[in-house]
């Protein structure tokens, strides 16, 4: 499968690709240069780091800094990267045959532009470089604004990407595309009375330029990740791809796209009755998963039935624990990942310790047990933290006395009176109401970019998670290294993608193999 990748991050959904073993990249982008550095790493054994050697497979399209200049072209903002062709501005791109198989860093709408005034390199993408016809372009434009924890905002620039995504694709002509995106995206924006639905208006502009938009509402703890991560997959099929195909199909597959072709032909002959029967498929609908399972889609739900916890994943990572072997789940997985039997790196990258003050240890250690007494009692107790309250129910005061408590001199004890336990969380005020323990026997929660989303489960390991802990949950083996800062802050997070947010950015591995899988199924139909 040839195959370009559009907002790329730091390669987790191309990790997925290329454990399939006919996968070929014909090229790949990402904006920033931080995920940019983890890529060309781990898939081209490039060293940003390493003193005098340049990359030679990562190509900047629009600079500030020379290649001699590389520790600065490591901390540009991508918001600055001049305009192509200006005086200023610095590319790399001498020769359009020297981006074959390679990373360009560039602002995707200078990648576009970069096409507009190079006709030959269309050509040579669509054709893969002589390697045969482009099977997919496949990326996840950033959606700070389709999120439902973002800004919400109908009218902002990084509404944009999706369309440039189409503008890509309108040019390369590939016979399918996977767009990726939060569920947010599905989410009316409500703006002077009027719903505005993103993916709607995104499926038109696919439509628009010859592709069937089949729209799916995915969770990634169905396909075997440990992680509640719903998220917007729209597959869309070139429309002669769609005929060949549509010969082969069964009954689900029939009734999966029943809906997105009768909207394609409306939205290409203006028939406002066909436009409005567009519909997603969602798998925690009973009906709906069911036509996954049957169809060219079933990978992505191979554990609807069986999900898989936070402590499968990385309970072998504790710091106070038994390191003696990874569990059978991640060494199953990383076998399909890497395409050999897994060995445990000699040297594990990504998992220094964090260290938390001792008040919050404490505050960590209470939401532990706030974490397995549920949340309906949890709340009397956030409330006190949040300094709304200052009392507490005798059915909470029972539940929460049943446990012991790190306190201010370092030692565990259980509190004998209500009074006393009171007094200890008001010792402890928090405005932070998002930040929780994990459940160890669940999979974890979707929101997972920073080190304070979320702390460890275990009664010994009273600190947030490990870059690898992320990594393991999104399904990274741990031979991927994540490269760069580990983390930022303050300004720097407007623009700066340090090693914990590429990792919550990433499509999981295993997913992308999953859909790598799925669109296998149906080029081997044609």
């Amino acid at each position: 499968m040839n195959y370009i990748e559009l907002f790329a991050g730091c390669g987790g959904l191309s990790l997925g690709l290329e454990s399939i073993n006919c996968s070929n990249m014909v090229m790949a982008n990402e904006l920033s240069p931080m995920p940019a550095q983890t890529f060309a790493y781990n898939f081209f054994k490039e060293d940003f780091e390493e003193k005098d050697i340049l990359p030679k497979r990562t190509k900047w399209l629009s600079s500030n800094f020379s290649l001699d200049e590389m520790s600065k072209r490591m901390r540009e903002d991508p918001r600055t990267y001049p305009e192509l062709n200006i005086k200023d501005s610095v590319c790399d791109v001498k020769d359009i045959n020297s981006l074959k198989g390679n990373l360009v860093v560039a602002n995707v709408i200078h990648l576009n532009q970069f096409l507009n005034d190079s006709p030959d390199l269309v050509k040579k993408l669509s054709n893969s470089f002589g390697d045969g016809e482009l099977d997919f372009v496949s990326g996840g434009p950033p959606c700070q604004s389709f999120s439902m924890a973002g800004m919400r905002k109908k009218d902002c620039d990084k509404n944009s990407l999706p369309w440039e995504f189409a503008s890509f694709v309108a040019k390369v002509r590939p016979k399918f595309t996977i767009l990726e995106n939060v569920t947010g995206i599905l989410r009316a924006f409500q703006e002077e009375g009027e719903k505005y639905y993103a993916w709607i208006e995104v499926s038109k502009a696919f439509s628009q330029i010859g592709y069937i938009p089949l729209c799916l509402h995915v969770n990634a703890k169905y396909a075997g990740i440990p992680q509640n991560r719903p998220r917007f997959i729209m597959i869309g099929v070139r429309d002669d791809i769609y005929q060949k195909l549509s010969k082969s199909f069964n009954k689900s597959e029939k009734e999966l796209f029943s809906s997105s072709y009768a909207f394609y032909n409306g939205v290409r002959h203006g028939i406002e009755s066909e436009i409005a029967k567009l519909k997603y498929h969602d798998v925690v609908n009973s009906a709906d998963i069911e036509l996954f399972k049957n169809s060219f889609l079933s990978e992505l739900v191979s554990h609807s039935e069986n999900f898989v916890s936070v402590s499968c994943a990385i309970d072998d990572l504790r710091f106070n624990g038994d390191k003696s072997k990874p569990s059978e789940y991640i060494t199953t997985n990383y076998d399909a990942l890497l395409g050999k039997v897994y060995k445990k790196p000699t040297k594990l990258f990504n998992h220094e310790e964090r260290r938390n003050g001792e008040l919050v240890q404490r505050r960590f250690r209470l939401y532990q047990i706030m974490q397995r007494i549920g949340n309906s009692l949890a709340k009397e107790v956030r409330s006190i933290l949040k300094g709304t309250s200052s009392d507490l129910s005798d059915v909470a005061w029972s539940a929460f006395s049943e446990h012991d408590y790190l306190i201010e001199d370092g030692s565990y004890l259980k509190f004998n009176t209500k009074t006393q336990f009171i007094d200890f969380l008001l010792r402890h005020p928090t405005k932070k109401q998002t930040q929780k323990a994990l459940d160890p026997s669940s999979p974890a929660p979707a929101a997972l970019s920073i080190p304070d989303d979320a702390c460890h489960y275990h009664h010994d390991e009273l600190r947030t998670l490990t870059v690898r802990e992320m990594a393991r949950i999104q399904s990274f083996p741990d031979s991927f290294v994540f490269r760069s800062k580990v983390t930022t802050g303050g300004q720097m997070r407007r623009f700066e993608v340090p090693q914990y947010t590429q990792v919550g950015n990433a499509v999981p591995p295993l997913l992308g193999r999953a859909l790598g899988l799925s669109l296998k199924n149906l080029l081997k139909r044609i």
